[in-house]
Parts: C-alpha cells; structure tokens; sequence
C-alpha cells in the first residue's frame, strides 16, 4: 500500500459514474426519467419540469428530497419508478474487480439512490460480493449527499472513523463535507459536469481511472 494511504481502513465508494464510467452514460437515462416523473405530477411542460428538477436538485441535494419536501411525493415509489433502466450497457470492469478485492479492510457503498437499484448495478458489474453495506438515501433519513447529516449517518451506523477512511465521488461538492470530518477524499474527473470550481482545498487525489488507481497505489 502506498505509505500515506497505509491508515486507512474503511473504503468508502459513491456508485454513479464512480464504479461505472461516465460513458455508460446510466445517468442520463435515471435524468430523463426523473424529468418524465416531474412533468406527470405537476402536470407540466417537459421545460418547466426540467427547470423543478434541476431547482430542487442544486437547493435540496436530490430532486426527490426536493419533490418530498415540495409535494409529500413517496421515496419509494419515485425510486423504483426513476431507476426503472435499462442496464445492458455496464460491463464488468476486471482491473477494477481485482483491484477492489486485493483492498485491505471494509468496503463500502454510499449513494444518494436507493439500495435496491445500486444492487442491480453492482450485479452487472460483477461487484455484488464485494461491499459490506450499501448505505443509501434511505438510510440517511433522506439527507443526502452532500448534507453534513449524511456523513454523520453513516460513520454512526458502522463504526467508522473518518481519519482512517477513504471516500471516492465524482461530485466534488460531495467530497467536501468528508473532508471537513477527516476524510481522504478522492475525486473521479470523468468529465462530468460535478467538476470543482477554483477551490480543491478538499481534494486531496484527482484521478480518471479508479481501476488504474487502485492498482497503483497498492503496488507501490
């Protein structure tokens, strides 16, 4: 293990476009079907939803905290209704099964979906058996990334201590918060529109490819 990373003990994983690459482009289809769920239940134009959708999503930390807060919308049946998607398009990754397995210590999921839906993801990339929780937006009484609470949530619910844990995001905004309580933060630049602004106090690696990453900092 690289020296500087040799503390850490708890591997902490964002599941969109971390685990995945951001070609798979999944996302884009969970967005447009959000935009479709917006638009039926306020009974608006496909414009208008997408302006709600993205509001709620930059002032709430999800459009589906925004759309319980707004509209008393059920979590659950917005979820199975959003992340209804075909999944064909993710391959297993073998540098990054490898890698992820050869890690020391506990693995992690956190994610602001829900645990069923990253389930199926970790099935089609042949990382089913690899995580020891999934810590999902239920559980954060949906407080979701990036919310303080969120973090809190889940260092609580197993045991973890933020100085010797590691958390990989492509959302920048999201790493932020883990390092303000200790975290190693890392940051997947896949060009996703959650780059960092001018501030990367909070960052402490960027990286474009996790599996290559990995790999490296465990042959060191």
């Amino acid at each position: 293990m690289l020296p500087e990373l040799s503390h850490i003990r708890n591997w902490i994983f964002d599941l969109d476009n971390t685990l995945y690459p951001v070609s798979a482009n999944l996302f884009a289809m969970i967005d447009a079907r959000i935009g479709e769920y917006v638009r039926a239940l306020l009974n608006c134009s496909p414009e208008e939803a997408h302006r709600i959708q993205k509001g709620y999503f930059h002032a709430h930390g999800t459009t589906l905290s925004g759309l319980m807060a707004e509209h008393g919308v059920d979590p659950h049946h917005y979820l199975a209704d959003v992340h209804d998607i075909d999944m064909s398009v993710l391959d297993r990754n073998e540098a990054l099964i490898e890698a992820l397995a050869r890690l020391p210590g506990r693995k992690l999921v956190f994610t602001n979906g829900d645990a069923p839906y990253a389930a199926k993801v970790l099935d089609k990339l042949g990382l089913a058996e690899t995580f020891e929780a999934i810590h999902d937006v239920h559980a954060t009484q949906y407080r979701p990334k990036p919310d303080p609470l969120a973090y809190q949530g889940l260092c609580e619910a197993y045991g973890l201590d933020p100085a010797q844990s590691l958390f990989v995001e492509d959302m920048a905004r999201n790493l932020k918060p883990a390092k303000a309580i200790g975290m190693t933060t890392v940051w997947i630049d896949n060009g996703s529109e959650q780059a960092p602004d001018h501030d990367r106090s909070f960052i402490d690696y960027t990286v474009t490819d996790l599996g290559a990453w990995l790999h490296a900092i465990l042959e060191d």
